[in-house]
Parts: C-alpha cells; sequence; structure tokens
C-alpha cells in the first residue's frame, strides 16, 4: 500500500456498507441466475448487470445520499451529477465477470464496491458469490503473510486477453500462467495466496479495479500501475487501463522488468 492512501481514513460504517451491499447483490445474482437457466447468456449477463446496478443505486441513495457514485452500468441520469466535485465517491461494477456469470457454474466473478476519498481506494469490498466468498477493507489482515518460492512464481491473467508483461515476467522467473475470468476473482486469488500477481494491461475501467485495489492493499500487498504509480480514481476520464497487484517481496524485481 503506498503511503497516501494510509493518510486518508473511512469510518468503520463505510468498510461495513461495502461489505454489506458486495453481499447481498451477490446473492441477489445467484438467485437470478438460478432462475434464469433457461435463457440465453446474453440475456442473462444484461439481467444480472441490470438487476445488481438497480439493487447497489437503491442502497447507496438510501444509506449515503450526499456521496458521489459511479457505475459500469451507469448511466447520465444514474450517475451522481456531482460526483467529480465530491471527496468521496462510490465506485461499484454491479457484475465483474458477465462472461463467467452467463456461464454455469463457472465461479469466476465477482461483486465490487469501493469507496474513493480524495481519488484513493480507502473502503471496498469483492463478492466472489460461487464461493460464498467476501473480502473486505473491515478484515482483520493484521499477521497475514505471503511467502513466494520466485521459482514457481503464478501469475493471474485474462484467460482471453493474456498480457505481454505477464509473459515477461512469468519468463523472467520461470513461472506460471494462470487464466481466471473477472478481475476481481484474479486480485483476490493473490489475497487468497493461490497466486502471487495479478498483472493486467490494456483495457479496464475504474469500476474493475477500484474495489480490488482497496481490498489486496488492506491485506498488504503492493498495488500500483505497471510503471509503479499511484492508482487514483474518481477521475473525469475513469479509463484505467493497467494494474499491478503482488506479493510484496516480488514488488520491486517486477518493476523492475516491467520499466527496463
Amino acid at each position: 500500500m503506498l503511503l497516501r492512501w494510509s493518510l486518508l481514513k473511512a469510518n468503520n460504517e463505510d468498510h461495513d456498507l461495502a461489505a454489506d451491499l458486495a453481499t447481498r447483490a451477490g446473492l441477489l445474482l445467484l438467485e437470478e441466475r438460478k432462475l434464469s437457466q433457461n435463457i440465453d447468456a446474453e440475456s442473462l449477463k444484461q439481467l444480472g448487470d441490470q438487476k445488481s446496478h438497480d439493487f447497489l443505486m437503491q442502497e447507496l441513495a438510501l444509506s449515503r445520499p450526499e456521496d458521489g457514485v459511479l457505475s459500469e452500468e451507469g448511466s447520465p441520469n444514474s450517475v451522481h451529477p456531482s460526483r467529480h466535485e465530491s471527496r468521496r465517491v462510490w465506485i461499484i461494477d454491479p457484475l465483474d465477470g458477465t462472461k463467467e456469470f452467463s456461464e454455469p457454474p463457472r465461479d469466476d466473478w465477482a461483486v465490487h464496491v469501493a469507496l474513493a476519498i480524495d481519488g484513493f481506494p480507502i473502503a471496498g469490498a469483492v463478492a466472489i458469490p460461487e464461493l460464498s466468498l467476501i473480502f473486505s477493507t473491515r478484515d482483520d489482515f493484521l499477521g497475514q503473510s505471503y511467502s513466494t518460492n520466485k521459482e514457481e512464481v503464478r501469475i493471474a491473467v485474462s484467460r482471453s486477453r493474456p498480457p505481454s508483461e505477464a509473459s515477461l515476467v512469468v519468463n523472467e522467473f520461470e513461472g506460471t500462467l494462470v487464466e481466471m475470468g473477472s478481475a476481481g476473482a484474479k486480485a483476490m486469488a493473490v489475497v487468497r495466496g493461490e497466486v502471487d500477481m495479478y498483472i493486467h494491461s490494456g483495457g479496464q475501467y475504474e469500476w474493475d479495479n477500484c474495489a480490488p485495489a482497496a481490498v489486496a492493499a488492506a491485506a498488504g500487498l503492493h498495488v500500483s500501475r505497471l510503471d509503479g504509480s499511484e492508482l487514483t480514481y474518481n477521475n473525469p476520464d475513469p479509463w484505467l487501463p493497467d494494474l499491478l497487484i503482488c506479493n510484496p517481496d516480488l514488488a520491486s524485481p517486477v518493476l523492475e522488468i516491467l520499466n527496463s
């Protein structure tokens, strides 16, 4: 976690709210998946996205009416009109991994709910509903450590677009690429210790990585852009194309490989 993030605080209720909303949206999506077994994949994607979005927007309007909101599924009418002037902005991805969601029984899809304060991801939660898992900045990560055998480095990558940067790193360490679906599932695989890092380039938006970044930083992992710079949020353009989440011991050598 980078220093400036630690200077900003969310209250306990914000951490709890992020976890609660991600959990409940996940349960809603599980029910939708169960009830919609006979519809086509594209319709299931749209139904899941919209229902989760509507639920999260309604709950945030009730719980945090003064805060800004940025949602992947937002439109000019559903994105808080003053989010660029607000210090506190909720950045949500109602269904991260729509393709995986539409392919039962895949479990590598997620719900992201995060709060950015002054542009930095301070509170957040990532739900992996099919595994009944919720990862949150309210969790007690004290004492958690990440050990890595540099000869067996495992890198989570997109199953459809593995980045060339990951290939550079895996070749250097003679490691293994592990293909997964959603950004949240890949980031939480690092938090869980199932892989050692998650490298992404070539296309993401703020809602894709805000909640994963918040949780990973709270867990003591290194979180940054691929050039080592900080991730910032609630920008006028929400495009945030690259990301590195990794074991802190690997951050320096990986960044050196990527930027040499």
